[in-house]
């Protein structure tokens, strides 16, 4: 279990964003480890092209294929500002990390290259690495980027929503089911045991499509603090697909479990689909049974939210 407790000025200045940075990693481990996206399938030639260039082979020494340690640097937070400018502001926050803290990050990974040994000695890794996810990016993102990001706007909207109509606890505790808000924590399920004390700084939730549908942090650096979790309704079925689903579990219990990509009451419910309290409850506690939603209590109010095995649902 990590718990990382946040005081009133990290929850000032919790923001949602997203990643281009992430997206790119994710991409790099899942070309390396020669691995199928549940959703967008197996990277293709030009991520495998891209692994032809020096720095970009360099940063791969550095990232595991499973489970393992992947250096901060690589994924700095996503800055404020225009959307646009994310990537390019990331890429110089990439290169501007001092050489100290790079050859501390990279010494924590298990197999880092010669390449990698000799960048870190003459003080030039975080430059190349710059160089190397830029590199990747042009490669195997760019044309993708502009239908990915749309699902993770779409995203950070809906999740925008439940802070402003539920409050920035019930946005936490909306962000993954292994993500748990307590009042004045969040509790993070993990293997390891870890208690992190914040100090003022952002926390930023960003969500990652290419990781889906799985979480991680980022948390040793207050400075560089980001909860990087799976975005709803990528794993939604859509069209043919939908009726699938509604023969599986009934056409009502589809309805609902599709509009429970954000956490919603049964009388919110009830309201959205014109259908009776009593038969809105029915319905969501046959697929609480199921495991496919869970319900949390926000003062007077339950919540239900679908629960990640509903989202592989296609």
């Amino acid at each position: 279990m990590i718990t990382a407790r946040l005081d009133a000025d990290v929850l000032a200045r919790v923001r949602l964003s997203s990643s281009p940075a992430a997206e790119a990693l994710a991409w790099l481990v899942a070309t390396l480890a020669e691995r199928r996206h549940p959703i967008f399938g197996a990277p293709g030639p030009a991520a495998r092209f891209a692994l032809r260039d020096r720095d970009v082979r360099m940063i791969a020494s550095t990232l595991p294929t499973g489970k393992g340690y992947m250096p901060d640097l690589l994924t700095p937070p996503p800055p404020r500002g225009a959307a646009d400018l994310v990537l390019a502001e990331q890429l110089d926050m990439v290169a501007a990390t001092p050489a100290d803290v790079a050859a501390f990050q990279v010494a924590a990974t298990k197999h880092p290259s010669a390449d990698a040994r000799r960048a870190i000695e003459n003080g030039t890794f975080a430059v190349r690495a710059a160089q190397g996810l830029a590199r990747f990016w042009s490669a195997a993102m760019t044309e993708s980027w502009s239908g990915l990001r749309d699902r993770l706007d779409a995203d950070i909207t809906a999740k925008s929503k439940v802070m402003a109509t539920e409050g920035v606890g019930a946005l936490l505790g909306s962000l993954h089911t292994h993500i748990r808000w307590t009042g004045g924590a969040i509790e993070l399920t993990k293997n390891r045991s870890w208690h992190w004390e914040t100090t003022p700084t952002d926390l930023v939730l960003s969500p990652v499509a290419l990781t889906w549908p799985t979480y991680y942090v980022q948390l040793e650096d207050p400075e560089n603090a980001v909860l990087y979790y799976p975005p709803q309704g990528l794993g939604v079925p859509t069209g043919a697909d939908r009726t699938a689903v509604s023969r599986l579990i009934g056409p009502t219990r589809a309805t609902l479990l599709r509009d429970l990509h954000v956490p919603r009451s049964t009388t919110d419910l009830s309201k959205r689909h014109q259908l009776a309290v009593g038969t809105v409850s029915y319905h969501l506690s046959v697929l609480h049974e199921s495991g496919l939603v869970t319900k949390t209590r926000a003062k007077r109010t339950v919540l239900y939210q679908r629960t990640d095995q509903a989202e592989r649902l296609q």
